[in-house]
């Protein structure tokens, strides 16, 4: 019979916040599926240029010292985890404190770079089986879009700022130069802001509709350019704070900032604009999203969003499956393909495409700056009520990302669209 193993050190784990990290998968089923995965992680380790150390001595991988390296403490928890529950399993290892890293961001760009050749062919057949599918109460309804929303942006203002720049802006800067130096992130995030704001002819008198307000930044800069800006936004939270940080700017005469779901939008708007708010919409309601842009752009208007993508096959593979980004970061989120953006807007919008820029290595750079941010606040986190797991759990979500944009996996684009004469 099935059994779940509670843990004890070196995690401190409240097993009420955090059921899943709190228990090891226990029982044969567990075992037989945990001895597969030991060997095909093994076998991947051994294949990467990485090192795998094991509380016995045993080193897998590469000899080098100096490559990223992963200390596995509790071997059996780990695998067992693997092995039941996949990537999903991986995750939680890492948030019990299974297996830690001091080069986590290192090591998780090795595996992205060979993600697609580390399961052998004829067990990728079995996938569909092994993956856990999403459940049903992440579709992102209008109501569940506000619950989903709310669970990760109305952690805590004060979490964000602990990580964020001056500016408080969650998403892709743009540098100068790359590699960066920290102390230009908040410049870098100003830059990302006024290009988008450029692309979309923003300038004085525009009329001007934000998708996913943020933290108020880009309602200030094209405010500060003269334009009226209508900002939705489903985070109680991020309102709050725009609206103080957009009054404090003076130009709250120009800024009305809504809890309001994009669906239910109504006017017409000279420039629609939308920052990395299309992975939190769902795979089921691209077209939606889409078809709403382009209903509430003018025909001579333009529409500018910020979007992270994925491959195609990648995106198409996981689009039915519950991730550990969608279970413990991201509820109801999807990445789309640059594919799948092309395909809707061109087969259900007026929207075509008039400008792509890609900010892929400004976005790892971004991911990096936030990531050594957030540990070096480890005491001041605690002190907002953010426990040991959680802080393990958002340290490795910023790795894994930055990971995905230094390995070639993940893009993101700024991307200017222009309605057409007539929708298909």
């Amino acid at each position: 019979m099935s059994m779940d193993l509670t843990l004890s050190s070196p995690a401190t784990i409240d097993s009420e916040r955090w059921p899943a990290v709190a228990r090891v998968p226990g029982g044969p089923v567990s075992a037989a599926t945990g001895a597969v995965a030991d060997r095909l992680f093994r076998r991947a380790a051994a294949r990467l240029p990485i090192r795998v150390v094991y509380p016995d001595g045993t080193v897998v991988g590469a000899a080098d010292p100096t490559l990223p390296t992963m200390v596995v403490h509790r071997p059996a928890a780990m695998v067992r985890r693997v092995g039941r529950y996949g990537l999903i399993g991986f995750g939680e290892s890492y948030m019990a404190g299974d297996w830690s890293s001091s080069d986590i961001a290192g090591l998780l760009t090795e595996f992205g770079k060979r993600l697609t050749e580390l399961i052998p062919p004829v067990l990728q057949r079995f996938r569909p089986l092994a993956v856990v599918r999403q459940p049903r109460s992440q579709h992102n309804s209008r109501r569940q879009a506000r619950r989903n929303i709310a669970e990760h942006y109305d952690l805590s203002n004060a979490m964000f700022a602990e990580f964020l720049d001056e500016t408080m802006t969650y998403s892709s800067a743009l540098f100068d130069v790359v590699p960066a130096d920290e102390s230009t992130l908040a410049d870098a995030q100003r830059r990302k802001i006024d290009r988008l704001l450029d692309t979309a002819a923003v300038g004085p008198g525009s009329r001007v509709l934000e998708i996913g307000t943020g933290w108020g930044e880009l309602c200030i800069r094209a405010a500060a350019r003269g334009a009226h800006v209508r900002s939705v936004t489903l985070s109680a939270e991020q309102q709050r704070l725009a609206r103080q940080r957009v009054a404090a700017a003076g130009l709250s005469d120009r800024v009305e900032i809504d809890l309001c779901d994009y669906r239910d939008v109504e006017g017409r708007y000279d420039a629609v604009l939308s920052i990395e708010m299309v992975e939190a919409v769902g795979y089921r309601f691209w077209p939606t999203y889409f078809q709403t842009l382009d209903r509430l752009v003018t025909p001579g208007g333009r529409v500018a969003i910020q979007a992270i993508t994925m491959p195609h096959d990648r995106m198409l593979a996981s689009r039915n499956t519950h991730t550990w980004i969608q279970k413990y970061i991201f509820p109801g989120g999807l990445l789309p393909s640059t594919e799948a953006i092309i395909g809707i807007t061109e087969s259900t919008t007026r929207l075509r495409t008039v400008d792509m820029f890609s900010l892929q290595p400004h976005y790892a750079e971004t991911l990096r700056m936030w990531r050594e941010r957030f540990v070096d606040r480890r005491d001041s986190l605690a002190e907002l009520g953010f426990d040991d797991v959680f802080q393990r759990m958002w340290e490795l979500y910023l790795a894994y990302s930055e990971a995905g944009f230094r390995s070639g996996y993940l893009d993101v684009y700024q991307w200017t669209f222009a309605p057409s004469g007539h929708r298909p």
